[in-house]
């Protein structure tokens, strides 16, 4: 016979209290023993198929794999509230369940270590990031723990490890090493183009080497240059969100909607920087068309597809110059993309973003005479205006400038441009409204067709051309509905009276056989800008030569003999800031600072040389992208994934299969960036043949938020909840009264509930049942703590139907159960695992519950349940109360954890109804509900039908003419 996990706690019995009762003192102490015992056995210790971590493979050789995933958590010093464990949660109950159910179920958990609140704590106490960091990931694992969840805890590391940021410093090697091939469609080794180019076989791609010069034409430090323009990591200036009163460059959600960073509120300004971009454009398409083969939420996969913004149209070239009619200003070719290239008739101006690389190279001298001076800003010259609304420009967010409504601004550059169709001049401005990062940073204005450049006309004086014919009741301004083409004709073209379509479809024609233009695809997506003046962060694996002046800006990747590139021990943990308004500063990252490591003689392949290590680090979302390959063996110091056991758990299942992690979950707030960027790098991964699989995760779904109310003082601050008490209807915090409303748990509402006072209040178990039952895992749903105590008032009920409150044993005999108990257990059981299978948790709640009351009413008063329900009872609830159900089962005499042992499955004969109910009517008109055998005939049903009152009273006298009998479902007399 085995032994509980625990014994009886004399303190636990008081008076009138059976000293085997399950109450939270009791559940303590029975989850603290289980949780030990599980971590002493290996309970889940999954086994690869070869390699280091293959011990015990034989066990489960034959079962089907299961690899499910958290998104892993930022360790922050406040650990886990009760939102965060949701997700947790329904991954724990999933993969105990699919354990159970015959899978070799991967469940691992790491941590996401690197990035800015540790960092702002280390510049606040000079503290080494490390230590906050690692203290932080001790706290949480203890909850994870202390709420049970099934992790294997072997293949636990953070992605400040060196042993893995080892591998993310590879990975960019790899993408650094590696160009898009266009023809082919995919990422192919650097070495490969340069074979290619020095064979012929091949030419640089346009624009990457100088004008009228050819491959074998270029110095070696040239072709170098262009070699760098086709590498998929590459340096490139870039507009940025630059702040200087931080130091640092923002992301676009870093910066609020009035140009000001959301730490600090510091001026943001818009301004080129050289930074490390990868091009993840070049991926636009595959991303774009394999979200169709992924079993993800269509709203998340209809956000990527906004973010990554497919538009089909045309790009025309606009000449500018000379030949512009500004003699003043360079021969150049403005392109432009539009998806309306069929109104291009109707182009009256056009308009490049303030920071559109040609704006300098554009901009006149002077003013002409009579110019409108609406076009000058009130500036003495072209350059004067343009270099005042550049600044102005740069301190506004891309969301502002984009606001709908916001009044229209810009101005001259001096200079006109051709209408390739009507040979008309053009002027040039530079208006904010126009972003460099969609199409060309350049738009032909159509003001009768567009309402934003019809405002932009207004606002300056400009013309207005429509080419689209408005309906009789059109009440002006733009028009953007259908309509036959109107003035869109020459003594080359005509464009009158056709639809969209077939004039989209000429006029490219002619833009084609012009030379003109061309038809094309543009994306909303922007190349990945991929570096951090930060400290703690990944470190690049790039020095730059220092004895060569002519490439000295050239990147070099260090050997993989020596990563990991380690970050320096360092005195100052913050970059250099600046006044808030200096806009001409440059970053000063704190790595820079760090003389001793920054400069560094190496030996790579032409003698020992000294150069300077690239200062910026990798922002947060690298070690994100491919953590889940860690998983499978994170100690494997010889390669990033061993292939075997890539395919084994992410490889596809059969021809056009993505492959991928068998179900992640997370919050939906990262819908877009991480999941495009690891999706982006698993691409990669897979084109360079270092994965089986194209994408890292089969299946996603998004946990709900869970809620609280939250209260604010007569300030408008929030005050913490937990110190609030209701009077009479109303609330009040020291006294003075508060507002109550109700946001997403968290601490910047301070209404934070954390899984650590449950747990002592109530267990871990009755916590888990709890946040398991308000809700399917995809819902949001409110927290109530008073509601709690009906979880564990469940848990009080199965206990006693299996344990003897009195003497601890369990309370079973192999007897038989009667048919009614048969039935209640086996429709339980198919309920159950419906709801484990879609994740509607709280549906197995609720049978669970239904089965309980049933046997605490044809169980009670002290007889024995039959063992061949009992049994079945506990291991339905094993993956929602683990260490409770561990403890019954153990009680029931298994030695062995049940985390192994088999769900049960329904028996389908008990699914089947005795009787069911079918309509019986009289001349197509229900008139009576009859009962009668699920397996009844015709002739059974008409007799069952017939002896009803209600029927004979109809029938009595009557001529029934025939009779129809739909088995199970209806009887229809017909009179004559």
């Amino acid at each position: 016979m085995s032994q509980p996990a625990t014994q009886p706690n004399p303190e636990q019995t008081t008076d009138g209290v059976p000293p085997h009762r399950y109450t939270p003192a009791l559940a303590q102490s029975i989850e603290l023993a289980w949780e030990d015992r599980w971590e002493r056995e290996g309970t889940f210790h999954t086994p690869n198929p070869t390699g280091r971590l293959s011990a015990g493979f034989e066990r489960v050789a034959d079962r089907p794999k299961a690899f499910v995933m958290d998104m892993f958590p930022y360790p922050s010093g406040t650990g886990l509230h009760v939102g965060h464990p949701l997700g947790y949660l329904g991954t724990d109950v999933t993969s105990r369940f699919l354990r159970m159910d015959g899978r070799n179920v991967l469940h691992p958990m790491g941590y996401d270590a690197f990035g800015l609140p540790a960092e702002q704590y280390a510049v606040q106490t000079g503290q080494h990031p490390r230590v906050t960091t690692e203290a932080n990931i001790v706290a949480i694992a203890a909850q994870l723990r202390r709420l049970g969840v099934d992790h294997d805890t072997r293949r636990t590391f953070a992605t400040i490890d060196p042993g893995y940021y080892r591998w993310t410093q590879w990975i960019f090697e790899q993408i650094f090493q590696a160009w898009f091939d266009p023809d082919a469609g995919k990422a192919r080794p650097i070495a490969e183009l340069v074979a290619e180019l020095d064979a012929g076989t091949r030419e640089p791609a346009a624009g990457t080497v100088p004008p009228g010069r050819t491959w074998p034409e270029l110095s070696a430090v040239e072709r170098r240059r262009a070699i760098d323009a086709h590498r998929l990591a590459y340096r490139h200036e870039a507009p940025v969100n630059w702040c200087p009163g931080l130091g640092t460059v923002l992301s676009n959600e870093e910066v609020t909607a009035d140009g000001r960073s959301e730490r600090g509120n510091f001026p943001v300004f818009r301004r080129p920087l050289t930074q490390w971009m990868m091009r993840i454009t070049a991926y636009a398409e595959r991303l774009l068309s394999d979200l169709d083969r992924l079993d993800w939420p269509e709203s998340l996969k209809l956000m990527q597809r906004n973010w990554i913004g497919r538009s089909t149209g045309s790009r025309i070239r606009f000449s500018v110059g000379a030949v512009g009619r500004a003699d003043d200003a360079a021969n150049e070719d403005v392109e432009v993309f539009t998806t309306r290239p069929d109104t291009l008739f109707g182009a009256t101006y056009l308009v490049l973003a303030p920071e559109h690389p040609l704006v300098e190279t554009l901009t006149a001298a002077h003013w002409p005479d009579a110019v409108d001076p609406r076009w000058t800003s009130g500036a003495a010259t072209p350059v004067e205006a343009v270099a005042a609304y550049q600044r102005q420009a740069s301190r506004r967010s891309e969301l502002d400038r984009q606001a709908e409504g916001r009044e229209k601004t810009g101005v001259w550059l001096g200079t006109t441009a051709v209408n390739p169709l009507t040979g008309r001049d053009l002027p040039v401005f530079i208006a904010d409204y126009v972003l460099t990062g969609y199409g060309t940073g350049a738009i032909m204005a159509v003001p009768g067709e567009d309402s934003r450049d019809w405002e932009f006309a207004q606002t300056f004086g400009l013309p207005v051309v429509r080419t689209v014919q408005p309906p009789a009741d059109f009440s002006g301004g733009a028009y953007t509905g259908a309509g036959p083409m109107i003035n869109s004709s020459n003594e080359q073209l005509s464009l009158d009276g056709l639809d969209k379509a077939a004039a989209i479809s000429a006029v490219t024609e002619w833009l084609v056989a012009s030379g003109h233009g061309e038809a094309t695809t543009t994306y909303k997506l922007r190349d990945w800008l991929f570096s951090r003046q930060r400290y703690w962060g990944e470190p690049f694996p790039i020095v730059y030569d220092t004895t060569d002046p002519e490439a000295a800006d050239l990147p070099i990747a260090v050997p993989e003999s020596m990563l990991p590139v380690l970050l320096p021990e360092v005195d100052d943990y913050s970059p250099k800031t600046f006044a808030d308004d200096d806009d001409t500063s440059l970053p000063e990252p704190p790595l820079s600072r760090a003389t001793d490591w920054t400069t560094v003689t190496l030996d790579l392949g032409d003698g020992p040389r000294q150069y300077r290590r690239e200062t910026n680090t990798m922002p947060n979302w690298a070690g994100s992208c491919w953590y889940h390959l860690r998983y499978l063996d994170p100690d494997d110091d010889q390669r990033l994934v061993d292939p075997e056991l890539e395919r084994y758990w992410l490889g596809p299942r059969r021809p056009g299969d993505v492959g991928g992690v068998d179900l992640y979950v997370g919050g939906v707030e990262h819908a877009v960036l991480h999941l495009l960027y690891a999706r982006f790098w698993h691409k990669v991964l897979f084109d360079l043949g270092h994965v089986s699989s194209e994408e890292p995760f089969r299946r996603l779904v998004n946990q709900g938020y869970i809620s609280a109310f939250a209260y604010t003082d007569a300030r408008g601050f929030y005050v913490p909840a937990a110190e609030v008490v209701e009077r009479d209807g109303q609330f009040f915090h020291d006294g003075e009264p508060v507002t109550r409303e109700y946001g997403k748990i968290g601490k910047s509402l301070k209404n934070m509930v954390t899984p650590d006072e449950m747990i002592e209040a109530f267990g871990a178990d009755t916590f888990r049942v709890y946040e398991m039952s308000t809700g399917p895992l995809e819902q949001s749903r409110p927290w109530e703590t008073k509601a709690v105590v009906g979880s564990q008032r469940l848990l009080q009920r199965i206990w006693r139907v299996v344990v003897d409150e009195e003497t601890g044993a369990a309370r079973v005999a192999d007897i038989e159960p009667d048919d009614g108990t048969c039935r209640v257990l086996h429709r339980t059981i198919e309920a159950v695992r419906d709801g484990m299978g879609t994740l509607r948790f709280n549906i197995a709640v609720a049978r669970i519950t239904e089965l309980t009351n049933h046997l605490t009413q044809a169980y009670g008063g002290g007889s024995a349940v039959p063992r061949s329900v009992a049994e079945p009872l506990v291991l339905l609830l094993a993956p929602l109360a683990p260490h409770v159900a561990e403890e019954m089962w153990s009680r029931l005499g298994h030695p062995d954890s049940l985390a192994w042992a088999p769900f049960p499955v329904a028996d389908q004969r008990w699914l089947v109804d005795e009787t069911v109910e079918v309509a019986v009517q009289v001349n197509g008109k229900v008139r009576a509900q009859v009962s009668v055998a699920a397996d009844a005939d015709p002739a059974a049903m008409e007799a069952a039908a017939r002896g009803d009152e209600r029927i004979a009273a109809h029938l009595d006298g009557a001529t029934v003419r025939r009779v129809v009998a739909v088995p199970g479902r209806l009887v229809n007399f017909v009179l004559g």
